[in-house]
């Protein structure tokens, strides 16, 4: 295999409805395999829910009761991982021969992750990761991941990994995930600004590999009134969330170029022969690295607040 089509689904949930959610995921995908797509690539937090503008009644000292209550509304449109939000997306995997890579709101008892979901071309669910580090607000919701999910999975498309939103500004964790050695490397997101495509060019020349951004595409009227905050008083059809998704190759060359302010379905098709063409000349990990000088070291266990716990029969 030397190229192969991939796409990115450039839309938004409905907000704290699973199902509904579910539905869009289906049809999307359903899209992208229809235009030959191998692998689709939806945006952070697709299913179900990233309550743009809202502040969960939380201030220095105190949080409100009607925080507190969207907490739980957001809790309880989380999802166990995995359960049937993961085994649906494995049917709308294998029913369209095509691999996901979906952002997915987890809930793990009394926390909710950030956390992006892999599954290959006949549906096999392959795993997650969990954001390691909410940005600003979203740790008033968010719970943090580690490393024991650190993976890259492969798949017809290709060998992919993915680093969530603000992760990508995270050095280290970058250089960690190059030496997977991907060759599709997903970013889910939120981060609508120029600026951010910026950093995907970059990461696709530093890491030489294609790089596949997803950002959602979200009008005020899709936010329920009680789930913002800062865009309460908005226009209902303004754009909250303007998308610019995009993908890239391994020398920073648009193969789509960003989408604003609509929703999309953006594709491309992959010369895998243009991953072994950037690395002759920098190779991250390789032989441009110098392990004699630096080194990183990782600590992939499973982080755990209570351990030796034994369950009886």
């Amino acid at each position: 295999m030397t190229r192969t089509q991939v796409a990115i689904a450039q839309t938004g949930p409905v907000l704290f409805d699973v199902e509904r959610s579910l539905d869009k995921v289906a049809d999307w995908t359903a899209r992208a395999a229809r235009q030959g797509a191998k692998l689709v690539l939806f945006p952070e937090a697709m299913v179900a829910a990233y309550p743009k503008g809202a502040m969960f009644g939380s201030y220095f000292g105190g949080r409100t009761r009607e925080g507190r209550d969207l907490y739980r509304r957001y809790l309880e449109s989380a999802c166990e991982m995995p359960g049937s939000v993961t085994e649906r997306l494995a049917q709308i995997s294998g029913d369209n021969g095509i691999a996901l890579v979906v952002g997915v709101i987890e809930r793990d008892g009394g926390t909710i992750f950030c956390t992006v979901a892999h599954f290959d071309e006949t549906g096999r669910f392959l795993g997650r990761r969990r954001k390691l580090m909410p940005t600003g607000a979203e740790r008033l919701a968010w719970g943090f991941g580690d490393l024991s999910d650190l993976r890259a999975y492969d798949t017809g498309a290709g060998r992919i990994a993915s680093v969530i939103c603000w992760e990508n500004y995270m050095p280290l964790l970058r250089t960690a995930t190059y030496d997977l050695h991907p060759q599709i490397y997903c970013a889910p997101t939120l981060d609508e600004r120029e600026c951010w495509t910026a950093s995907m060019r970059h990461i696709a020349i530093e890491g030489r590999c294609f790089v596949l951004s997803a950002c959602q595409a979200l009008q005020r009227r899709q936010v329920p009134d009680d789930a913002t905050d800062y865009f309460a008083d908005a226009d209902p059809d303004a754009w909250i969330c303007r998308g610019r998704s995009c993908i890239v190759d391994p020398f920073g060359k648009f193969l789509a170029e960003p989408l604003v302010d609509a929703e999309g379905l953006l594709t491309a098709e992959l010369d895998m022969d243009e991953i072994a063409r950037g690395k002759f000349d920098f190779d991250v990990t390789g032989h441009y690295a110098r392990p004699d000088l630096f080194q990183l070291r990782l600590d992939t266990r499973k982080q755990l607040a209570v351990t030796g716990m034994e369950t009886s029969a």
